[in-house]
């Protein structure tokens, strides 16, 4: 992006000095600026960007370009448009995106972690962005909330099928800004495809989109004391405006089943993503304009990783914000969840999670390693609900190693955009460090390494290895705290107590795993374990028509299934004496 600078001392085209004067933007594609811009060292220009010289904040829809969809791109660099079909997803002519041009709110890049290549520049929003998005959310909730549910419900699925006719386009964003493999990305578009599917039908069904019910009235009569008295109804309202903040590891599946709901219940949402994957976003939202929802029902911010901090601020203490939803760590979620205590405002919380995988000795071994794989290596085991602690029966852990470290083997880690490629990278340079210190603190505590154990340097700086320990000391960090990353830890045990005891002793309770062919213990031990979400014989466990959500620090609320819907309406009672 060009940034305003002098026009003194220099010899500039008079196209250029027209365009600098009236205040109205320059497009050039890289091969014009090259030619016509003899000054170019001393600026900075991205391919396929739109270039203005405004001095102030620039509207991205004042520089988009009528009917060159194709070869001008916003946020999009050239390493990510030319992989697209549709390169008009990330266009500049996504509404109410307000470029800073100085300050710390700079247009940020977008690294992808598996090449390291910028992907994208994206605008960074600050507390007055926040504000106005906020502004503009009240303005357009009543009309919104008056709409009806059928309508709503047609908008919503409308989003739905641009987004898998779509799919394809949106997975290679995904995959080159948050590097998970191709395949695993075609799978989050789906995923979250289904939520809007669901929340969609949702819309229209009566106890859902500002219905409610008729109940016998519990008052009598003060003369007789027995005849009926009145009347009571009990409505449930759209909550009013609400704000998301998103994690990175699934830069849609987190949008949709919070956007999804709020929209369905009436409510205005205002999303604020992850600053290493903002590029999903503004696709999905693009999307979601182009299916008839009302650009100020559903706002994006976007902001670098020091703007964060007074984004997030702004949404949790702004009294007109009535709910906020935030998955990510369980030290922001409690920073936030005080924040929002000034204005008493609902939360919900996905937190983090340090998810047990306990196979009992009546398991089917293979069985127990085909859930172990599909829970802990997905993503490079950087979800909240990934298998961490492996709780192995003393008499069977020979078996499931040996069965597992051939698994693992299996795994080709690579380019994300790669077909062949089932693990990609980390995705920060840190991430891999965190990991890499937790795992050789472990060894030299008496764990043994069974496999991996190293950075793959020689791929990229975002790139280990799968891994599995053995005999890792429960005060190890690795074991005590979420690994986030493609490591796997086992203990074992003689007996049910134990192993229940030993899945239990974490702060956290999202989710939790079992494998047994005892349909009693499968009863029994689902009852004593203190997570919010109990896998058997299986690693996937998250459904649009599930509640999904934990306990403990893990976090509030649940997203998912009709639950997910309750978070965004108030119940009201009316009394009628009539």
């Amino acid at each position: 992006m060009l940034r305003p600078f002098p026009l003194g001392g220099m010899a500039f085209p008079s196209f250029f000095v027209q365009r600098c004067l009236t205040g109205q933007p320059l497009r050039l594609s890289p091969l014009q600026a090259r030619r016509n811009l003899p000054f170019l060292p001393l600026m900075t220009i991205v391919d396929h960007w739109s270039v203005s010289l405004r001095s102030s904040s620039t509207n991205f829809a004042d520089v988009a370009e009528p009917g060159r969809d194709d070869d001008i791109s916003c946020f999009g660099t050239s390493v990510l448009t030319e992989t697209l079909e549709k390169k008009s997803l990330l266009d500049l002519d996504c509404d109410n995106f307000a470029m800073a041009t100085e300050g710390e709110n700079l247009p940020f890049s977008v690294v992808s972690p598996g090449s390291m290549e910028i992907v994208g520049r994206v605008p960074s929003m600050g507390q007055k962005e926040t504000l106005e998005a906020i502004e503009r959310s009240a303005d357009s909730l009543s009309s919104w909330r008056s709409t009806t549910g059928s309508y709503r419900s047609n908008l919503i699925s409308s989003w739905s099928t641009l987004v898998k006719e779509n799919a394809s386009d949106i997975s290679k964003i995904m995959t080159l800004e948050c590097g998970k493999p191709i395949r695993e990305s075609l799978g989050e578009v789906l995923y979250g495809a289904s939520y809007l599917d669901f929340y969609a039908a949702e819309a229209i069904r009566p106890s859902s989109s500002g219905g409610g019910q008729l109940i016998p009235t519990p008052f009598a009569d003060s003369v007789d004391g027995k005849t009926a008295r009145g009347k009571v109804i009990v409505m449930k309202e759209a909550i009013g405006v609400t704000a998301m903040i998103t994690p990175w590891n699934f830069p849609f599946g987190m949008i949709a089943r919070k956007v999804g709901p709020a929209l369905a219940a009436g409510c205005t949402a205002i999303v604020k993503p992850s600053e290493l994957t903002p590029l999903t976003a503004i696709a999905i939202r693009k999307l979601a304009l182009q299916a008839g929802i009302p650009k100020d029902v559903f706002q994006l911010i976007t902001a670098n990783k020091s703007a964060t901090s007074c984004v997030g601020e702004e949404l949790c203490r702004n009294p007109v914000v009535k709910k906020m939803s935030f998955t990510g760590s369980t030290a922001v979620g409690k920073l936030l969840m005080k924040n929002c205590s000034d204005s008493v405002k609902r939360v919900s919380l996905e937190l983090g999670g340090n998810a047990a995988f306990i196979v009992f000795d009546d398991a089917d071994v293979e069985v127990a390693v085909a859930a172990a794989m599909s829970s802990k290596y997905r993503n490079a085991g950087q979800t909240c609900v990934c298998a961490d602690r492996f709780i192995i029966h003393k008499s069977i852990e020979i078996s499931f190693l040996e069965r597992m470290k051939k698994e693992v083997e299996r795994l080709v880690v690579g380019d994300g955009m790669l077909e062949e490629t089932t693990m990609g990278p980390m995705i920060t340079p840190e991430a891999v460090s965190n990991v890499a210190e937790k795992v050789q603190e472990a060894i030299i505590e008496g764990a043994e390494l069974i496999l991996g154990g190293r950075k793959l340097e020689n791929i990229g700086p975002n790139f280990y290895a799968p891994t599995i320990i053995r005999n890792v000391r429960e005060s190890s960090r690795i074991w005590s705290e979420e690994t986030f990353g493609p490591v796997a830890c086992v203990r074992t045990f003689e007996d049910e107590d134990e192993a229940i005891a030993m899945a239990n002793d974490t702060t956290s309770g999202l989710a939790v795993y079992f494998c047994s062919k005892n349909i009693q213990r499968i009863f029994r031990v689902s009852e004593r374990l203190e997570n919010g979400i109990v896998g058997i014989n299986d690693g996937i466990i998250s459904s649009a028509h599930c509640p999904f959500g934990g306990i403990k620090e893990s976090g509030l609320g649940r997203e998912g299934s009709s639950e997910g819907m309750t978070e965004y309406v108030e119940t009201k009672y009316i009394f009628m004496n009539i």
